[in-house]
């Protein structure tokens, strides 16, 4: 029996679906930095300043920085959320479970970014949006660990 042959077409579907969120989501937000450094004039890279003299390169710009920081949050969390997901979709998990994990990570990792560097909103919002895909992973990376023990 092939690990394959455990996985729910309709959980591996959802997983597909909501990780290509996901990744679109990631690609937006070099979209978004890229558009606050060009409203915001905050440069890193002499190329990017070579034709206009007037401009000088600017590394701390802090709306800059918050959309990164969110972008690199993303990276942290997002990545390994792919990895552990696969691999708990290869457990059998009950599809109503995993499915709703899939949704619920992929909404709380765009209001993530929503309360991060769109529409700052004072924590604990942004706690809590960390929070949920967080503890979901963990929940599916121990399911998976014991699966396979």
């Amino acid at each position: 029996m092939g690990l394959f042959e455990n996985a729910d077409q309709s959980v591996f579907r959802a997983y597909i679906f909501w990780s290509s969120v996901l990744v679109v989501k990631m690609l937006v937000m070099s979209f978004v930095t890229a558009t606050h450094r060009f409203q915001k004039k905050a440069f890193v890279n002499q190329e990017d300043i070579a034709k206009t003299p007037d401009l000088k390169l600017k590394f701390d710009d802090p709306d800059v920085e918050r959309v990164r920081r969110a972008h690199r949050n993303d990276l942290e969390n997002i990545l390994p959320y792919f990895v552990i997901t696969f691999f708990y979709i290869l457990t059998n998990p009950n599809p109503l479970v995993a499915i709703v994990l899939f949704r619920i990570v992929a909404l709380a990792r765009i209001t993530h970014t929503l309360v991060y560097a769109v529409v700052v909103i004072p924590q604990p919002a942004r706690a809590i949006a960390w929070l949920i895909p967080y503890v979901s992973s963990l929940y599916m990376a121990f399911h998976t660990i014991a699966f396979f023990v």
